[in-house]
């Protein structure tokens, strides 16, 4: 399949957004509500469909796994280099920290993986199911990682913040989704096929509902100009860490094609909700908004040369 083929669809869509968060074609909170649905509804619909009929073969992707969250804590550890040389503070570091590693597996790297030709992987499952058992437990440790680098920058680690860290994992709905897709399929329940039905036709609306919202947030992201932070954020995310994801898989023995699927969940920009987390939290306003914008643009050079080298 032509590289333009694969990426075109998906940031086209996320084009579209912006164009119709820029001219008003939307009112102004449209896109930001569309996001809020993806996030509470298509998301978890997508996920819990996916899990509840493939579970069983999740064994197989254990050092795919693996390889994401080793190449994960390896660019972590860069991030805290490079913001030391920047001599970052408080605040803004753990917001350009968050920036370098959280990326938007859900609606840039599953519609990617998406747009491949979905063939069986070696373990018995296909490459779709291989992702979304991948990208699952990847947003559980997205969500507390991100939430400890915040809490780091400003505060000594303490026992403290344990409960309101439970408190949020436990409120978040891909989570409970997960956790949800999970026991069903361990357990061999099945959905009534009404429920199941309707569980697929709301996670076919997650992934291009949720491209147009990245697109309207880019337009309402606040970047004040100031670009070093945020440009430095944006490539250890989009061009470090998949370099780091291709070092550990090659050590690992990965597959080919799950090397190239790791590659592109590594590539993907930094994830929307990193912003809405970082005000919430008292980070930096300007790296947070400037590190999604960049990435953005960076990722798709990045993910060109994972598609037509991999």
């Amino acid at each position: 399949m032509h590289i333009f083929d694969i990426l075109a669809p998906v940031f086209l869509l996320i084009a579209l957004g912006a164009w119709l968060q820029r001219t008003s074609f939307v009112s102004e909170n449209f896109l930001k509500e569309a996001n809020r649905v993806t996030y509470w509804l298509g998301l978890p619909a997508l996920l819990f469909s996916q899990l509840a009929n493939s579970f069983q073969g999740a064994s197989g992707a254990g050092l795919m796994l693996t390889v994401m969250l080793s190449a994960t804590c390896a660019a972590i550890v860069v991030a805290y280099l490079v913001a030391w040389l920047l001599r970052l503070p408080g605040a803004a570091l753990g917001t350009f920290v968050q920036g370098g590693f959280r990326g938007n597996l859900a609606f840039v790297g599953l519609p990617i993986i998406y747009s491949l030709p979905d063939e069986p992987l070696a373990w018995g499952v296909s490459a779709r199911t291989a992702a979304v058992l991948t990208v699952a437990p990847m947003m559980v440790f997205y969500n507390t990682a991100g939430v400890i680098v915040l809490l780091l920058s400003q505060h000594a680690l303490s026992w403290r913040m344990i409960l309101p860290l439970l408190k949020k994992l436990a409120t978040t709905p891909p989570l409970i989704a997960t956790a949800a897709g999970m026991a069903f399929a361990i357990f061999g329940w099945k959905l009534p096929h009404a429920l199941d039905q309707t569980f697929t036709a709301l996670g076919e609306m997650a992934l291009p509902l949720g491209l147009l919202g990245v697109g309207g947030s880019l337009v309402t992201a606040k970047f004040h100009g100031a670009w070093h932070a945020p440009l430095s954020s944006a490539l250890i995310k989009t061009a470090v860490s998949p370099l780091l994801g291709w070092i550990v898989g090659r050590a690992l023995g990965l597959g080919a094609l799950e090397l190239k699927m790791v590659m592109i969940l590594m590539a993907c920009p930094t994830a929307i909700v990193s912003y809405a987390i970082a005000m919430e939290m008292k980070g930096d306003e300007t790296i947070a908004s400037g590190a999604i914008v960049l990435s953005v643009l960076t990722s798709i050079l990045s993910l060109v040369v994972i598609l037509a080298v991999f």
